[in-house]
């Protein structure tokens, strides 16, 4: 089996630094917490990684289908509860493109792909009851 794995270290306060996939990530909390904002909070790296992980799904099936794209952005919205533990219940992934004659449909297929065929993270987050919604833009 497959496993992924992750380190944290403490530095005082709310500041955590990690190495992801041999790479450094500082979190921190914001100042009217404990912290000193020296990185992001963790609930938003879960957008991050749906962002991220469809955005790569997509990116390279319009490779394949020979798609030339110019530009390319992934927006994540998320909608979090009032109550505690506060929790995502909602996102929606706005694709955005930008390029020549882009067919839609391609773009459409390659989302929908992500959506339901590819992406590991979106599909953890829908098994954990998050709604997301899907929005395709060409600029």
């Amino acid at each position: 089996m497959k496993k992924h794995q992750i380190k944290t270290n403490w530095k005082g306060g709310l500041q955590f630094d990690a190495e992801v996939n041999g790479h450094p990530l500082t979190i921190d909390g914001p100042p009217d917490a404990g912290g000193q904002d020296k990185g992001p909070r963790p609930k938003p790296l879960m957008l991050l990684a749906l962002a991220g992980c469809t955005a790569m799904d997509v990116i390279s099936m319009l490779k394949k289908m020979r798609v030339e794209v110019e530009d390319f952005q992934v927006d994540v919205e998320g909608e979090l509860t009032e109550d505690l533990p506060t929790r995502y219940t909602r996102m929606k992934v706005i694709y955005q493109f930008r390029g020549k004659d882009l067919p839609m449909d391609k773009l459409e297929k390659a989302v929908t792909l992500s959506r339901e065929k590819y992406c590991g993270v979106s599909y953890m987050y829908k098994a954990a009851g998050i709604e997301i919604d899907y929005e395709i833009k060409v600029v």
